[in-house]
């Protein structure tokens, strides 16, 4: 057998996801805030890693749903907790910039609950909790119902002069 017949027999088709957000989410182009500097989790919208649609709420808190890809993997059949943590960064970052704080992410502490199925959807609710000179504080999790996989608290860093 060939080397390219060989890869080609081990490329998964990738499947169609359904994204769709729960009653009331209202679609919403998160990563439009940042441009074209965005790319780990939302760079490949058809890809193997991740596929992401954001949304905000009722409350317009950031909301995300979220595919894991094979490209994902750590345990066998499971999401790694970094690609898990990569999420949380973007996602909670994302949602300090759609509340008007541009920023950087200053801290990241992500407590992993459950193992995450590869090729599930899942949601990741977001909330910023308070913003105080320079320092605005961002928590969330990945869950699906009541089953959370991960919950993080994000300090953020506004950026000056912006």
């Amino acid at each position: 057998m060939s080397k390219a017949a060989g890869t080609k027999e081990r490329v998964k088709a990738c499947p169609t996801v359904d994204l769709s957000g729960d009653e009331g989410w209202i679609p919403f182009d998160a990563p439009s805030l940042v441009g074209a500097s965005l790319r780990f989790v939302s760079g490949e919208p058809d890809g193997n890693r991740y596929r992401v649609r954001y949304y905000r709420d009722e409350e317009q808190q950031l909301r995300a749903r979220i595919w894991f890809g094979p490209e994902t993997e750590g345990p066998p059949g499971h999401a790694h907790g970094g690609s898990m943590a990569a999420v949380l960064d973007e996602v909670l970052g994302l949602a300090a910039w759609a509340a008007g704080y541009p920023i950087v992410v200053g801290n990241l502490n992500v407590s992993f609950r459950n193992l995450l199925p590869l090729e599930d959807v899942v949601t990741v609710e977001s909330k910023v909790v308070s913003a105080e000179g320079r320092k605005v504080m961002v928590h969330g999790r990945i869950c699906r119902g009541e089953t959370v996989f991960a919950s993080a608290e994000c300090l953020c860093i506004t950026l000056p002069g912006k």
